[in-house]
């Protein structure tokens, strides 16, 4: 079979198919069916399910809460005093890098393991190493 006879197949299927037996005597036998007794007894006997739920969703609310209260660890990166250069012409390019580790390190403590924010933070220190050895170059 080549890739003519694989269409034509495909566009046989594509025409309406009639069911094999008529569908709308089994339905309407089903619309004036009640509900079994079972089943709504069975939906009322877990009264306990709702008040669990109630529960887990305060204990994970509580939870968010104190975490947003409390104060989180340093990890020392933005506890760093903004470096100034003594070349003018550099300072704006060191304020930017600073923003910059501001970022990264709260981006970093929502995800500490993303491989893609350690890449970018190590990037940006290498950049400030840079600046530093060109200010210490022009001085």
């Amino acid at each position: 079979m080549n890739e003519l006879d694989y269409l034509r197949q495909m566009r046989s299927l594509n025409r309406p198919v009639s069911p094999h037996r008529d569908l709308w005597t089994d339905i309407e036998a089903r619309l004036g069916e009640t509900v079994p007794t079972a089943t709504v007894r069975h939906r009322r006997a877990r009264p306990w399910l709702m008040a669990a739920a109630i529960a887990g969703v305060a204990v994970l609310g509580g939870g968010i809460g104190l975490h947003l209260v409390s104060p989180t660890p340093n990890d020392g990166l933005a506890a760093t005093k903004a470096w100034k250069p003594a070349d003018p012409r550099l300072t704006g390019a060191a304020v930017q890098l600073d923003a910059t580790r501001l970022e990264l390190s709260q981006a970093m403590r929502e995800n500490p393991d993303s491989p893609a924010l350690q890449r970018l933070m190590l990037r940006t220190e290498r950049q400030r190493d840079r600046l530093r050895n060109f200010d210490k170059q022009a001085g």
